[in-house]
């Protein structure tokens, strides 16, 4: 019998603001994305668990292409593994629009197909309780 919480996947979407570029070309550091990566997993440990959880580990982290301010990024994490209290979770961050330099100021434009900007795969785990 499988278990249900195994393949559970939540997204979230965020806005970049320009707040967060931090090098030319309003390029977002890479700690950026992990950030998004602890969102998405908390809400999968309350999903699946009924608890936040701990990020305890990434056992790999590709940065693929480039985060930009002014860029929305869809997040994914879903769980591939479950332990007794930990849980694996893979992630992909997507941009999935995108400003457009070219244009007017505000100009930007739905990316088809999105690009993946950053992979993962992370360990969390939640108490024993959960």
């Amino acid at each position: 019998m499988s278990d249900p919480r195994l393949g559970v996947s939540v997204t979230h979407r965020r806005y970049v603001p320009y707040g967060h570029a931090h090098y030319a070309g309003n390029l977002v550091d890479g700690a950026y994305a992990l950030g998004l990566f602890g969102d998405v997993a908390t809400e999968v440990c309350i999903r699946t668990d009924g608890d936040e959880g701990l990020f305890a580990s990434y056992s790999d982290v590709q940065f693929r292409a480039p985060m930009r301010a002014g860029d929305v990024v869809e997040v994914v994490a879903t769980v591939t593994r479950l332990g007794a209290r930990s849980r694996t979770l893979d992630f992909v961050a997507r941009v999935v629009c995108r400003g457009r330099p070219q244009g007017d100021g505000s100009a930007a434009e739905v990316l088809d197909p999105p690009i993946v900007a950053v992979t993962a795969t992370g360990t969390v785990v939640v108490p024993a309780s959960a």
